[in-house]
């Protein structure tokens, strides 16, 4: 569904297609060979004495832009990483933007690991990075979860929030729980013994996530957080944390203020996540929201129709 009209005061229009292709991920994969599988660690957090419900801070790169334009600030999804956006920033940075910066939320990439896992506390990290680097309004945009913690922050702290851009994500529940807590009971099986080169142990653990997670480019996305510690495979995600907080990942918070700012909702077509039983939540919540879906994208938006989003994205942002 490209087209068609949303309700009063909410625009929903089909983005525009250039003619270049997408970017699609690659992968690898080699045979094994090797006796005795140990089971997978998760990977220990690094030492951190702050209370659970403290900031923590955030892994982050940037990538150097304009300066007489707002940054952006880019949240990874669920399992991701700030690496799902490197190739986004520096395409947005080339086009003429701001400065652009790729985040890992906590418990994700090479942030720090904590017991809590619930979008104000996501969104208290940001606030507190963007403090630190002296950064007092800018421009958010996340996918899924990373949608959500920019939704949650733009709800809390407007003054901080110039735009917001939510890709393939609502103010709303998301009812893929039992799936989530699927993949991760499968990644917790996963066995790789010691000593094997990192293809050969993608390949193995492809093979053992393979059952549950049937789809082969989720496999290889899961499998970007497998990663060697002191000849060890071991999981970066905090597997723990996400399980025991997956159905406030899954949820919204409730606010009852709006936020006021210019916001762009851009779902793909082929993906469920933003509905138009969803139009009045995203109405109430944010009265300037503009929906947008990218004809034959799916949930990974940013990754099945590159330059389409890279052309949406640019478009919403303020005039030089």
């Amino acid at each position: 569904p490209a087209t068609g009209a949303g309700p009063v005061g909410l625009r929903r229009r089909p983005c525009p297609q250039p003619p270049l292709p997408p970017h699609h991920p690659c992968q690898e994969g080699s045979h094994w060979s090797h006796p005795r599988p140990r089971p997978l660690p998760a990977l220990a957090p690094p030492p951190d004495d702050r209370l659970p419900g403290r900031a923590v801070p955030l892994a982050h790169v940037e990538v150097g832009g304009r300066g007489d334009r707002p940054p952006l600030v880019l949240l990874h999804g669920l399992f991701g990483s700030h690496g799902n956006f490197q190739t986004v920033a520096k395409a947005l940075v080339r086009r003429g933007s701001g400065k652009v910066l790729t985040l890992d939320a906590r418990n994700h990439g090479s942030s720090p690991h904590s017991p809590l896992m619930t979008y104000e506390a996501m969104s208290l990290d940001v606030q507190h990075l963007l403090t630190r680097l002296g950064i007092t309004k800018c421009i958010l945009l996340g996918h899924s979860m990373g949608g959500k913690t920019a939704m949650t922050l733009a709800l809390q702290r407007p003054d901080l929030v110039e735009r917001l851009i939510c890709v393939d994500i609502s103010p709303v529940s998301t009812a893929l729980t039992s799936e989530f807590s699927a993949y991760i009971s499968a990644m917790k099986l996963v066995k790789i013994p010691d000593g094997l080169s990192r293809s050969a142990a993608r390949q193995l653990a492809d093979d053992q996530l393979c059952p549950v997670v049937q789809l082969p480019h989720l496999r290889q996305f899961l499998l970007t957080n497998l990663v060697e510690v002191e000849g060890r495979y071991v999981w970066r995600v905090n597997l723990e944390a996400i399980s025991n907080h997956l159905a406030d990942i899954m949820n919204f918070p409730i606010f009852h203020k709006p936020y006021l700012g210019p916001t762009l909702f851009l779902g793909g077509s082929k993906s469920p996540y933003i509905s138009s039983k969803d139009y009045p939540e995203i109405q109430r919540l944010f009265p300037k929201a503009d929906v947008q879906y990218i004809r034959d994208a799916g949930h990974i938006v940013h990754q099945d129709k590159f330059e389409e989003f890279i052309t949406a994205v640019l478009n919403f942002l303020p005039p030089p």
